[in-house]
C-alpha cells in the first residue's frame, strides 16, 4: 500500500487543550470545526470528552456527526443557524449556538420551542464579519431574555488581529466589547487560540482553543505557550524512488531546481492531491530518517523530491516526515507562504492512523 499516512496522537491532543484550559484559567470549548482541522473530528472529541467543557462546529452538520458518534456533551454552533427551521433540531440534540444577526433574533421570537435555548450572543467589536452592531447589542440581549425561550446567554465577539503581538486592535476590540456589554450580567467568551496564549489580561469566562489544540502556534515569532505545545499530527511517507544526478540536472515540472553539484535525489509518495501545499518551494524542511533535509522542485499531484545527497544512510524505502515533531507544521507553512490552519484543513486521501486513544 501507497506508504504517506497521517499519524495522529491523541494523548498531544489532551495536552494541549489542558495547557489551554491551565492557561486561560477558564472553561474552554475545544474548537472540532472543519473536520477538527483535518485531524477527524469525531476522534479528537471521543479523545477529549472525558476532560472537556465541551465542543464548537461550525455548523449543525458538524455537530450532529458527533452527536451521532455519541458525543453527549455541549456543542456550540459558532456560525448559528441558517434557517430558522433548524431551531427544532437545535433543540431536539441540545445544542447551543451563536446568535450573530437580528433575522436569527427574530426566528427565536416567532418559533414554537419546547425547551429553553443556550445562546451566544455574538458582536462585531471590529472584525467586521458577522456579529451584531454595537448599537444593537443591548436591546438583542434584553429581547433574548424577554422572548421567556432562552436559558442562558452568554455574551462573545472575536479577535482579528490576536495573532500580532504588538498590535493594538484586540485591545480596541476589548474596549468595544465592554463598552457594549456594560451592565449585562452574563459570561463572557473573547478568546481564542492567540488570545489564550499572548493575551492573558482579556476577560473570558470561556474560551475557544482551535489551532493550538493541534499543536501549531498562530504567531510568527517564538512564544512561550507556544513552546509547551505538542504536535499532534504527524504527516509522513517513504522514499519510493532513488536518482543519482550529474551538475546542471532540472528536477520536476518546469524544471524549477536545477542541480548544481552531484546529486542524490529521493522521489516521495507526497503531493498536492495528498493535502501537501503545491506552492512549497525549494529548501522547505523534511526530516529523513530523522535527519534534517529539504524539498527541491515542484510539488507533483502524487509526489515530490528531497535531498539526499548529504545523507548517505538515507535511500530507497527511508522515512519521510512531511510535517510534525521534528518538522513543526508552522515551519512548513511559512516557507509555503499560508499558515498551518490550511495546510491541516487541506489534507485528503492520506489516511489517519490515532494513538494515545
Amino acid at each position: 500500500m501507497r506508504p504517506a499516512r497521517a499519524l495522529i496522537d491523541l494523548q498531544a491532543l489532551r495536552h494541549n487543550y489542558q495547557l489551554a484550559r491551565e492557561t486561560a484559567g477558564a472553561k474552554a470549548l475545544a474548537v472540532v470545526k472543519a473536520d477538527a482541522y483535518g485531524h477527524g473530528a469525531v476522534r479528537c472529541a471521543q479523545a477529549l470528552e472525558a476532560q472537556a467543557d465541551g465542543f464548537a462546529v461550525a455548523c449543525i452538520e458538524e455537530a450532529l456527526e458527533l452527536r451521532e458518534a455519541g458525543i453527549g456533551g455541549p456543542i456550540l454552533l459558532l456560525e448559528g443557524f441558517f434557517e430558522a427551521s433548524e431551531l427544532a433540531l437545535i433543540v431536539e440534540h441540545d445544542l447551543w449556538f451563536v446568535v450573530h444577526s437580528l433575522w436569527q433574533l427574530d426566528a427565536i421570537e416567532q418559533a414554537s420551542i419546547s425547551k429553553p435555548l443556550n445562546v451566544w450572543l455574538k458582536l462585531d467589536s471590529g472584525m467586521h464579519r458577522v456579529g451584531l452592531h454595537p448599537a444593537d447589542y443591548q436591546a438583542a440581549y434584553k429581547r433574548l431574555l424577554s422572548s421567556g425561550k432562552v436559558a442562558k446567554i452568554v455574551l462573545m465577539s472575536h479577535f482579528a488581529r490576536a495573532d500580532e503581538l504588538d498590535c493594538s486592535r484586540s485591545d480596541e476590540q476589548v474596549a468595544v466589547f465592554n463598552s457594549a456589554r456594560q451592565g449585562l450580567s452574563a459570561e463572557v467568551s473573547l478568546r481564542n487560540s492567540p488570545a489564550v496564549m499572548g493575551w492573558p489580561k482579556v476577560p473570558s469566562d470561556w474560551v475557544r482553543p482551535g489551532i493550538m489544540l493541534y499543536g501549531a502556534t498562530p504567531f510568527d515569532q517564538p512564544q512561550s505557550v507556544a513552546e509547551r505545545l505538542q504536535p499532534v499530527m504527524t504527516l509522513e511517507s517513504k522514499v519510493i524512488c532513488v536518482r543519482e544526478l550529474p551538475a546542471g540536472e532540472p528536477i520536476g515540472y518546469g524544471g524549477g531546481f536545477i542541480t548544481d553539484r552531484s546529486m542524490r535525489v529521493g522521489v516521495v509518495a507526497m503531493g498536492y492531491a495528498d493535502g501537501y501545499p503545491r506552492q512549497a518551494p525549494t529548501g522547505t524542511p523534511v526530516s529523513i530518517g530523522g535527519q534534517p533535509s529539504r524539498l527541491l522542485g515542484r510539488v507533483s499531484m502524487d509526489m515530490l523530491c528531497v535531498d539526499l545527497t548529504d545523507l548517505p544512510r538515507a535511500g530507497l524505502g527511508s522515512q519521510v516526515e512531511l510535517w510534525g515533531k521534528n518538522v513543526l507544521a508552522s515551519d512548513v507553512a511559512a516557507h509555503a507562504g499560508t499558515i498551518p490552519y490550511q495546510i491541516f484543513c487541506n489534507l485528503r486521501r492520506v489516511p489517519r492512523l490515532y494513538s494515545g486513544a
